[in-house]
């Protein structure tokens, strides 16, 4: 989760909630919890010490609603929720599902990444054995033969440039969108794009022109949405005739639905996947079973896409 990005303004409640995030990381919930309330009885706006007493308390299955008071006293204090309250309300049960259904805010997000971005590729690719450029390579080479080239590419979620490198040789005109600003300096540096841009997925498609891209790109990204079929929607509106929107995601057994994960990610089932891309005027060339990275030592089951307009 992002780490709290600013002090609290006194020095004993910093210090105190310094000992409370150790003791949490040592499993001692209780003492946590204490030294938490103890940093809001010096610093009540604090939200990140509302947080931290939330997941304090979330450990002790007697505490659970006095848990979900807390992550609620960090939303009145951070709206926009960058600190990802939402997340943890939603693993308690808490909330219907208009509630859970934006329990990954673009604002946590865009904290999240910003706070990554320096150790993001090292992490995912050394680390986590991350794969979704590659696999989104293969898959089209596979369907348009290694000389494929793609005039206009956007790349959603573009992060660092993974993807960008990835596609050396097969994009022409790059371009990319992302939520955070630390991602998108790094991206900048790979030299690889025309343009870049911050903001979220929807909002970018939604004002490029209609027909203007040749191949739409996401890796791993729809895992922070819990609905795909708005952004296949205006993927396939600004895709060319024979377009292609390839993408990545979790994957869950099910048929159907959006399954929101212990990890603060969604799996996708299969159907829902399939029904959202008919539903977008789009034809699956490809829509198989991936392992897009591990975690944890075990890999993470996921589906590769390759969708036409």
């Amino acid at each position: 989760m992002p780490a709290p990005t600013r002090s609290s303004g006194d020095l004993l409640a910093d210090r105190r909630y310094a000992w409370a995030e150790a003791a949490l990381a040592e499993g001692d919930a209780a003492a946590a919890s204490d030294l938490a309330a103890q940093v809001l009885e010096i610093a009540p706006g604090y939200a990140p010490a509302w947080l931290l007493l939330g997941r304090a308390r979330a450990a002790d299955p007697a505490q659970r609603q006095a848990a979900a008071d807390a992550f609620r006293s960090v939303l009145v204090l951070d709206p926009d929720d960058a600190l990802g309250a939402r997340l943890h309300l939603a693993a308690l049960g808490e909330g219907d599902g208009a509630a859970n259904a934006e329990a990954i805010s673009p604002a946590y997000v865009r904290a999240l990444f910003d706070g990554y971005a320096g150790r993001f590729e090292r992490h995912l690719v050394e680390g986590l054995g991350y794969c979704g450029p590659a696999l989104i390579r293969a898959a089209l080479e596979r369907l348009r033969g290694p000389d494929a080239r793609f005039g206009t590419v956007l790349d959603l979620g573009c992060g660092t440039g993974l993807m960008a490198r990835a596609l050396d040789g097969l994009a022409g005109t790059l371009v990319g969108v992302d939520l955070s600003p630390g991602m998108l300096a790094q991206a900048r540096r790979t030299g690889r794009y025309a343009r870049l841009q911050e903001g979220d997925l929807r909002g970018f498609l939604e004002a490029e022109p209609a027909a203007s891209a040749d191949l739409v790109v996401a890796a791993d990204v729809f895992i922070y949405l819990r609905e795909i079929g708005p952004v296949l929607r205006e993927a396939a509106r600004v895709l060319a005739p024979s377009g292609l929107l390839a993408f990545t995601l979790q994957g869950h057994p099910g048929e159907r639905g959006a399954v929101l994960g212990a990890d603060g990610r969604y799996a996708h089932g299969f159907e829902t996947v399939r029904e959202d891309a008919v539903e977008a005027g789009l034809t699956a060339l490809v829509l198989e079973p991936a392992e897009i990275r591990r975690q944890n030592g075990v890999g993470v089951p996921g589906w590769l896409a390759v969708l036409r307009r």
